[in-house]
């Protein structure tokens, strides 16, 4: 696990938008898995410039988001089908039939989070896919004591989770309990997963992720199991970790092929 501290959010998210862009100019018809949530946004914001101001070009890539609240139509604003349109797809060329997200709404779920699985199995697999953490260890929706080699599925959202995403609904009683995410198992396939953390609410889930026990009560612990691994963290995130001073010697001693840009 490749651990990378930096001062500030935008820092984060400039080293993040960094590493995607290069894998789209060194493989243009790659696979993105996208995340939502606040921490992504700085780093989609980026990645718009870069298109706009460098001609980083999207036309060739396949996207698959990471989850869907359930009962929420895709015009809803809460949607992350709205959240994705407004904040990346409709300001890049990327074509919208290229673009997958789970539905949420869709009348037979369970059939649908199999055709999820095979999509990106027919579109050969995850090349890089990003990733948020929750305050409680969650990545996707994949909330604690939950199964490390889980599937897409439909997944009930724990109290902890409904609270800390309670201010994006108006009215708190109207957010969903049951979204479809991918699988920690799904997740874990991915050939490059990029976990980006600001923020001291995180610090504890990070340093769980980092330092703890592989364990279904921290789920991004079984990113350490994958073999590759970048996670990109705040100096308040990092707050918490044991040993900030050697994740800084390691970078600092890289080899030039090692470096992100």
């Amino acid at each position: 696990m490749e651990v990378l501290i930096r001062d500030t959010a935008d820092e984060v998210s400039l080293l993040g938008s960094q590493i995607v862009a290069q894998l789209l100019r060194r493989k243009p018809r790659c696979v993105l898995g996208l995340a939502t949530g606040r921490t992504p946004l700085r780093l989609y914001g980026e990645l718009i410039r870069l298109h706009q101001t460098e001609k980083l070009n999207f036309s060739q890539v396949v996207t698959f988001n990471l989850d869907e609240y359930v009962g929420l139509p895709p015009d809803h604003p809460q949607s992350y089908h709205h959240y994705m349109r407004e904040n990346l797809f409709r300001h890049v060329n990327i074509p919208l039939e290229s673009t997958h997200i789970p539905d949420g709404y869709s009348a037979d779920l369970r059939h649908h989070c199999k055709e999820y699985e095979q999509a990106i199995i027919n579109a050969g697999g995850i090349d890089l896919q990003l990733l948020g953490i929750g305050s409680n260890g969650h990545i996707g929706f994949n909330e604690p004591t939950g199964s490390l080699r889980s599937r897409t599925w439909i997944k009930i959202l724990s109290e902890k989770t409904l609270r800390d995403n309670a201010s994006n609904f108006s009215n708190p009683d109207e957010q969903p309990r049951h979204v479809v995410t991918m699988g920690i198992g799904t997740i874990l396939e991915a050939r490059h997963c990029v976990v980006l953390a600001c923020g001291s609410q995180k610090s504890n889930a990070v340093k769980e992720m980092i330092e703890g026990p592989v364990s279904s009560m921290c789920p991004a612990s079984a990113l350490q199991l994958h073999p590759r691994v970048t996670v990109i963290v705040d100096t308040p995130a990092a707050a918490r970790l044991d040993h900030p001073e050697h994740y800084r010697w390691i970078e600092q001693h890289k080899l030039d092929w090692q470096k992100y840009p």
